[in-house]
């Protein structure tokens, strides 16, 4: 196996997952006039018109939350709102504000402290992409012929009524696969992955990466994005195990999926909407009590080294999903327990945008809402779920104030009768966490001789009250559907 560390400060990182169309929109930016209205529910292909002069404008809310790293969905040109269809890899969509906008925006977030990570899409490519058109316009004289897979001709680009006639993501026509056994793709791919590095990103998320089926493809990005930035993190969108592209030479993580599942199965088994899950990338998610999730999470902790389980970009929903809430059935308890479950879990933790006030949404397209800033008509309190922000930020500033809830040893302690508590031990710190799924007072005794002296008093850093070691053991109750953490006093 390769040994390389993954990016150090990932460890640290509080992510806030943005989709730019529909985040935040900056009357600094010019836009064309048939955009849907803001506050409409999101259609497969109109535009609300976000930008990411919205974002740069909005990062004081965003560093108030404690948020210290962005991952946007694709922003460069597109005629996709979601955009990923990309037409040209080297300029941001006029619609976000172009290439000005991405350098004020780097510049913005950097003075902040906050990272920024794009979304690279680079198995498959658009009809409006140059190489591509240069085969429609020209037919088999292109000389951009081997970029694509062609079965025969004229290409079926635009014909509904025909499968498409060249190799394209999931046999849609409007998204040709970019042949990547061309050296010139390869060579071009590479380049954009370093090309946005040296313009100062923090990193990628690389779409679909495993369709790519080709190692060496990604080792080489590897090797180009660390050379242009060492510390560039790198994570892949994988939904399963992984292992074969985290030994070190091509991602350093990638999106902790399974988690994300082991949530929605633990903390909303009482009212998770299994119909809402068929067709997305989550399938059936099978219901646990706690000691089931326990293996899930002892599972997933195990399947990677160390670094690379640190570096995980964990998840409650994203663009891709149903959000949380909404699957839950708008039970907030689940969405409490899960996140705090996230903020003290190893791992990079990420938000999707609107979570924090309590955004729902079902399937692609409705949970790419537009996010709700309040107007002169319509105050934050009216539009807000006041509390829950309140509870996410609070999560985060906890995350924040503990170095072992972020690199510490995660350690099990207990995991029956509906409540799962763990340790996080770095040095001298250790931190108690108690989850009370159940519907009743939970009051247990966690065995802590090897993690705490006899007779050391603990207080409660989040919920309420304390506990002392007696007999290699440490008391606590806790209400139903509730988090406790403890600390030494």
């Amino acid at each position: 196996m390769t040994t390389s560390l993954t990016p150090q400060w990932v460890k640290d990182a509080i992510f806030y997952q943005i989709f730019p169309d529909r985040f935040a929109r900056s009357a600094s930016v010019p836009k064309p006039s048939n955009l849907e209205p803001w506050d409409s529910p999101p259609t497969v292909h109109g535009f609300k018109g976000g930008d990411l002069m919205g974002v740069v404008e909005r990062l004081d809310y965003l560093q108030d939350l404690g948020v210290t790293a962005i991952y946007f969905n694709p922003v460069f040109a597109s005629t996709a709102n979601h955009r990923y269809h990309t037409y040209d890899y080297f300029q941001v969509d006029p619609i976000l504000g172009g290439n000005a906008a991405l350098r004020r925006l780097l510049d913005e977030a950097h003075r902040r402290g906050i990272r920024v990570i794009l979304d690279g899409v680079f198995n498959h490519a658009s009809r409006g992409f140059f190489q591509f058109n240069h085969l429609l316009e020209n037919g088999p004289a292109s000389p951009y012929l081997d970029w694509f897979i062609v079965h025969g001709w004229p290409l079926h680009a635009y014909d509904g009524h025909r499968p498409p006639n060249y190799a394209s993501w999931w046999n849609l026509h409007a998204l040709p696969k970019l042949n990547t056994r061309t050296p010139a793709v390869r060579e071009f791919l590479w380049n954009v992955g370093s090309y946005w590095v040296e313009q100062g990103i923090d990193g990628w998320r690389l779409d679909v990466p495993n369709e790519i089926n080709d190692d060496e493809f990604w080792r080489e990005f590897r090797r180009r994005v660390k050379a242009a930035n060492p510390e560039a993190y790198i994570v892949g969108e994988i939904w399963d195990d992984a292992s074969r592209w985290l030994q070190g030479d091509q991602f350093d993580a990638v999106m902790n999926y399974p988690v994300t599942r082991a949530c929605l199965g633990l903390f909303a088994h009482r009212t998770l909407q299994q119909d809402l899950l068929r067709n997305t990338g989550y399938g059936y998610v099978p219901l646990l009590d706690v000691a089931s999730f326990a293996e899930v999470v002892d599972e997933n902790l195990h399947r990677y080294p160390r670094d690379v389980v640190y570096a995980q970009l964990n998840l409650l929903d994203s663009h891709d999903t149903p959000r949380f809430l909404t699957l839950a059935r708008g039970d907030e308890s689940a969405f409490r327990l899960a996140s705090l479950f996230l903020m003290t879990y190893p791992g990079a933790p990420c938000i999707y945008y609107g979570d924090e006030i309590g955004m729902t949404g079902g399937r692609d397209p409705d949970c790419r809402r537009a996010f709700p800033w309040p107007d002169g008509n319509s105050p934050a309190v009216e539009r807000w779920n006041m509390a829950l922000l309140d509870h996410v930020r609070r999560a985060i500033a906890l995350r924040k104030a503990h170095p072992a809830l972020r690199r510490g040893d995660f350690i099990r302690l207990h995991a029956a009768e509906e409540v799962y508590a763990y340790a996080r031990r770095l040095g001298d710190e250790v931190l108690v966490v108690v989850l009370n799924t159940g519907l009743r007072t939970a009051h247990l005794a966690l065995p802590v001789a090897d993690l705490l002296p006899e007779g050391a008093a603990l207080q409660a850093v989040w919920g309420e009250g304390g506990a002392q070691v007696a007999d290699g053991r440490l008391p606590v109750s806790l209400p139903p559907r509730s988090g406790l953490v403890l600390a030494r006093a």
